[in-house]
């Protein structure tokens, strides 16, 4: 027997519409999408459960094609565990995960056993990038695969930067149709630049001098090579963490960019009074360059919203620009720090989710996920608005922190399915339920 719910009196967002209505789920997948106040139901009602709104957002789940969940080798600060309860907190339902971890994922059969530890592990759907090195062969890998590049500094032996291994990587993306995934920053222009900061400031100097060693010139050289590299072979090209006003004029055609949640929320002013808890690669740039990411992802020149979640140990933040680990978790309240934005008249609520549901999904291939469709698997969120202030007891990452403790929220996730399940309910997560692989084109 199938098991029926019913998710009624919501304000469904999706596809470029807002409508009130209904979601019909049988088992792990959507039945039927009614609109209206009273939709007419041709099932009978007891053999449902139903499941009342109340009137909140009813979203397709987020899918976040930028995380790092650390495993393995460096779960002491982060898993796939802890970090998808997480995501589960904030609406997500799906991640693709990045490969710099311990040993990275640089072969398949590395990828093979990460996508193990999913299924064993991970309470959303998931998938894992292959990182590009300067000697990988792609024999044997399947095509949809996505690639992870990282034309700047990494860690592991990630690092590419010969172009014949740049030329070739391109060339098998191109002739795949599988989209590369770039980080773009200039390590000889970094190495450069920190150097004359420690002349300048000492050998480990503040964080408020970040963004001037990772700065806009780093970012453009490395970003304006992917994108040439790009057009010479056809291939798609993302450019992940997109930070400078600059880099937005590389965009067009099949180079699309990201841009990720603490972009659109902080400045280098922000230092001050933040620290390295804010500190990132890339850096954080100007007001001047968020304002125009801002309006970027608005109008739809910036495909997609990542977060970029990297946890670390607060421990491991301490110091200036050469001691201070970089990254920050944010997975939990991307979506609540993103409909702040909405509130503020930033960005509208359907490109929002075109952002965060249906652009990742189609950028990818990933199938049935993304959109609320007849037959696409049951990935929803349901969030109220209800004004709240960030504790430390909120969090769910291992880590423990966030950059954004101590701000106040105005909306909620109250709950979140995942193929169907309920799996967060208004502060408890469901135990049971279990992700799946991602299927992708």
């Amino acid at each position: 027997m199938k098991v029926k719910k019913l998710i009624h009196n919501a304000k469904i967002v999706n596809e470029g519409r807002q409508f009130k209505g209904a979601v019909l789920i049988e088992d792990d997948r959507i039945a039927a999408i009614y609109e209206g106040d009273s939709p007419s139901f041709s099932i009978d009602p007891s053999s449902f459960t139903s499941i009342d709104a109340d009137g909140a957002l009813l979203l397709p789940g987020i899918i976040d094609t930028h995380v790092h969940f650390r495993e393995p080798g460096m779960t002491h600060k982060a898993d796939i565990e802890s970090e998808s309860r997480a995501a589960l907190a904030g609406g997500v339902t799906s991640v693709l995960d990045m490969p710099n971890v311990n040993p990275p994922t640089t072969t398949l059969e590395r990828w093979q056993e990460r996508m193990a530890l999913g299924a064993a592990k991970s309470r959303i759907n998931y998938s894992y990038y292959i990182g590009a090195t300067n000697e990988l062969s792609f024999s044997n890998y399947p095509p949809s695969i996505p690639i992870k590049l990282f034309m700047g500094s990494s860690t592991g032996n990630m690092l590419v930067d010969k172009r014949e291994a740049l030329i070739r990587i391109f060339q098998y993306a191109a002739e795949h149709d599988v989209p590369v995934v770039a980080h773009c920053e200039d390590t000889p222009r970094i190495n450069e630049r920190m150097a004359e900061a420690k002349q300048r400031w000492g050998d480990d100097p503040a964080v408020e001098h970040h963004s001037w060693i990772r700065d806009e010139e780093a970012c453009y050289r490395s970003s304006s090579l992917a994108a040439q590299m790009a057009r010479e072979t056809g291939a798609r090209l993302h450019i992940a963490h997109i930070t400078t006003a600059r880099e937005l004029e590389l965009l067009g055609g099949n180079v699309t960019g990201e841009v990720c949640v603490p972009h659109l929320l902080f400045t280098n002013d922000d230092y001050t009074t933040l620290g390295t808890r804010i500190k990132c690669n890339p850096a954080i740039k100007t007001r001047k360059d968020r304002e125009a990411l801002r309006k970027a992802l608005a109008d739809g020149t910036l495909l997609t919203i990542g977060t970029d979640h990297a946890p670390h140990l607060l421990s491991e933040k301490q110091g200036g620009c050469q001691s201070a680990v970089s990254g920050m978790p944010m997975i939990q309240f991307s979506l609540v720090s993103m409909l702040g934005l909405v509130d503020e008249g930033v960005l509208s609520i359907e490109r929002m989710v075109d952002a965060m549901c249906h652009q990742p999904a189609m950028l990818f291939g990933i199938q049935e996920r993304g959109f609320i469709r007849k037959g696409y698997k049951a990935d929803l969120v349901l969030v109220q608005p209800k004004n709240w202030k960030l504790g430390i007891e909120d969090i769910f990452s291992k880590c423990g922190w966030s950059p954004l403790e101590g701000n106040n929220f105005h909306w909620q996730v109250k709950q979140t399915y995942v193929n169907g399940k309920l799996a967060f309910d208004n502060g408890e997560i469901y135990d049971t339920v279990r992700g799946e692989a991602l299927i992708m084109k």
